[in-house]
């Protein structure tokens, strides 16, 4: 059994070993990851669809078992491939961007005193964002959101202060101007949030949100920004 798992891993094809190594040969001579990548995860599905076929053919003529276990490595290794490619687009589009190149700097803060009422009348109902900084005195106390007012009863929104529905620092998940961008998106899909404070030592720097992250993106791929070649 072990060799029969050993000879199986060692097929070229994402998300195997075999797979990884085609891809690190293909880059040695191509010196492009994402088209090394990309090429990879064609002869992977090539081999994902034959293996399904044969299955497939399998279970045609009564052997139903190997057949479907043999259409479903087919399709792991399909969905290995893709998923692979995907992953290495996300990190090529964002390669040598930190979270202090595309940061907001200038950011609005709420005092923690304010109403939630307020908050929602002077900040959410008149700006695009989702989140905002509360900060007394130049520190840092945390940060409140939509999300986070949003079980609050409209007719206790004039009462309750932001300092109660906020985030505390504690809580807050924060990031340096020199985090990869990758990074940052990664922690952001991890703690499901949209938006990270951005902290310079014990300052707050800025914030960075997934908008910032995905026209990023965006913007690199049209202008042809993507470092692709690495050594």
């Amino acid at each position: 059994l072990n060799g029969v798992l050993g000879a199986f891993n060692l097929i070229p094809a994402f998300p195997l070993d075999g797979g990884r190594v085609l891809r690190g040969s293909l880059w040695g001579r191509s010196k492009n990851l994402l088209s090394a990548t990309a090429n990879a995860t064609r002869v992977s599905e090539a081999i994902s669809l034959l293996m399904m076929a044969v299955g497939l053919f399998f279970v045609v003529f009564g052997d139903f078992v190997n057949g479907l276990w043999i259409i479903f490595l087919g399709w792991f290794i399909r969905s290995g491939a893709e998923t692979s490619l995907r992953q290495t687009r996300l990190t090529e589009s964002l390669a040598g961007v930190r979270v202090g190149d595309i940061m907001t700097r200038e950011l609005l803060s709420v005092s923690p005193d304010a109403s939630v009422q307020q908050l929602v009348s002077d900040y959410f109902l008149v700006h695009p964002h989702g989140g905002y900084p509360v900060i007394s005195n130049g520190k840092l106390l945390g940060v409140v959101t939509m999300s986070s007012i949003r079980s609050i009863p409209r007719d206790k929104r004039d009462f309750e202060r932001v300092s109660q529905a906020m985030v505390p620092f504690e809580r807050t998940i924060t990031v340096s101007p020199t985090t990869p961008a990758i990074d940052a998106l990664q922690i952001m899909a991890k703690n499901g949030v949209g938006r990270l404070i951005v902290m310079d030592g014990d300052k707050i720097a800025g914030m960075v949100t997934r908008g910032d992250l995905m026209k990023t993106m965006k913007a690199r791929q049209e202008l042809g920004m993507w470092d692709l070649s690495h050594s």
